[in-house]
């Protein structure tokens, strides 16, 4: 079995992070769009973005990689949904694991750093969206304690998806 390593997100990185998230969005759910609404929802993640948020402290990534390769990356980042909140919050933005890499314990390692960075960055609770449609995504995180507490409208270009709001307590 190959040796995963986790480390945090350099601006360099940026290539790769995109390819991934292009990559596995795309096979998760791209055959839920036209082309032009899944361009239009990826084109405007350029690497140059991509640089841009790993290099805001307001940001946290972590990566997985295997061989060299990155296979996995979770990126935290400000809350954003409009709903009640308890305290300081923080959102799980993006979470993406190669298919290739599922059950290999990278989804459990890199969920358990983002909430201690979420604790670390003072933080008491963490909201995520997940489409109302990946069993897989809700059940992980349901094991997690996340609960649902509200809808949220994602859009891929001029396609409207229905997701989840779920929260955390830390």
């Amino acid at each position: 079995m190959t040796e995963m390593l986790y480390r945090d997100a350099i601006p360099a990185d940026a290539p790769a992070i995109r390819a991934l998230f292009a990559a596995s969005f795309t096979a998760t759910f791209g055959h839920l769009y036209a082309p032009a609404d899944l361009a239009a929802f990826l084109d405007p993640m350029t690497i140059q973005a991509w640089q841009a948020e790993i290099a805001d402290p307001a940001y946290a990534f972590h990566l997985a990689e295997a061989d060299g390769t990155l296979v996995g990356f979770i990126k935290l980042g400000p809350a954003s949904f409009a709903v009640e909140r308890r305290g300081p919050a923080i959102e799980l933005r993006q979470f993406y694991v190669d298919a290739a890499y599922h059950g290999r314990g990278i989804a459990p390692a890199m969920m358990d750093w983002a909430l201690a960075t979420a604790r670390d960055r003072g933080a008491t609770e963490m909201f995520l969206s997940v489409y109302v449609d990946n069993a897989r995504a809700r059940r992980f995180y349901q094991r997690y304690g996340f609960e649902r507490i509200g809808r949220y409208t994602f859009m891929v270009g001029d396609h409207a998806d229905e997701d989840d709001i779920m929260r955390r307590t830390l």
